[in-house]
């Protein structure tokens, strides 16, 4: 596999490189909040009609993060479906769809942002409900967290950083019956801290942003995924998912990034010099 231009070959080396797609929203009308980072429910439904004509082979993040950490081989030619923060129309738009094709999926779930008892009133778009969560899961999604409020993890200090991963994982756990074993940073952002403590309470695997292709050596708290948005067309899909010219297709969003962490840095240095006069 390559994001070099060439496409992904089929075989499952343990070292190939895996497209990891991030979705939002599945939504015919999505708010303002969401739209850009959201799809349309045709427009998914074309994405994994391309993903079945490739003969691509759809896992799961925990199964793909067991593969790499036990040295297994992957299946021919694999991907990823994953879905953040909870939103109604993955329940109601991309579930039919995925059952459709027999595709697993990931869900990272914002725990304060589903409606239901925790519910912290910070969503952006209409949310699914706990009952949904748990039909999602019966129909073989894997449930993973996503932090209790979606803030930027990286710029908590130690305790609230805690308290964010370990009231998502006990509100999964108590809600299905299951603790998470997946994570997914919000915004994508991380830091060694960050990522030692998400292991720490107990995430086997945490999924960031990147926009590249995931590969074994990144380690298991920092797998890439790819970004698919509301203006991903479908020529622009298929490369996603065959893996070729990824670095050219997210140029402007890598060199951002790169400028924005810098500045992120620098915020950080400052907080903990005025921490450290006081």
């Amino acid at each position: 596999m390559t994001d070099r231009g060439g496409p992904i070959e089929g075989g499952g080396p343990v070292d190939a490189a895996v497209p990891i797609l991030m979705y939002h929203a599945v939504s015919s009308e999505p708010s303002d909040a969401t739209r850009g980072l959201s799809v349309s429910p045709e427009a998914f439904a074309e994405q994994m009609a391309v993903i079945a004509e490739l003969g691509l082979s759809p896992v799961g993040t925990a199964d793909l993060a067991a593969c790499w950490r036990h040295g297994r081989p992957l299946p021919a030619r694999p991907v990823l479906v994953t879905f953040d923060d909870g939103y109604e129309g993955v329940h109601r738009h991309a579930l039919p769809v995925l059952a459709k094709h027999g595709f697993p999926a990931t869900l990272f779930v914002t725990t304060g942002w589903l409606r239901g008892p925790y519910d912290t009133g910070g969503a952006l778009d209409t949310m699914l409900d706990w009952d949904q969560v748990r039909e999602l899961a019966a129909a073989g999604v894997e449930i993973g967290g996503h932090s209790h409020t979606h803030p930027q993890l990286d710029q908590l200090p130690d305790d609230a950083l805690r308290r964010e991963l370990i009231l998502c994982k006990e509100i999964v756990s108590d809600q299905l019956g299951t603790v998470p074993a997946s994570f997914a940073y919000p915004y994508g952002y991380s830091s060694r801290r960050v990522r030692e403590t998400v292991r720490e309470t107990g995430y086997a695997q945490a999924l960031a942003v990147g926009n590249g292709l995931a590969r074994r050596r990144q380690g298991p708290y920092a797998l890439r995924r790819v970004t698919v948005r509301r203006s991903t067309g479908a020529e622009e899909f298929q490369r996603l998912v065959e893996g070729r010219a990824i670095t050219r297709t997210f140029a402007r969003d890598l060199a951002l990034t790169k400028g924005y962490a810098m500045v992120r840095r620098a915020r950080q240095v400052r907080r903990k010099a005025s921490r450290t006069r006081v």
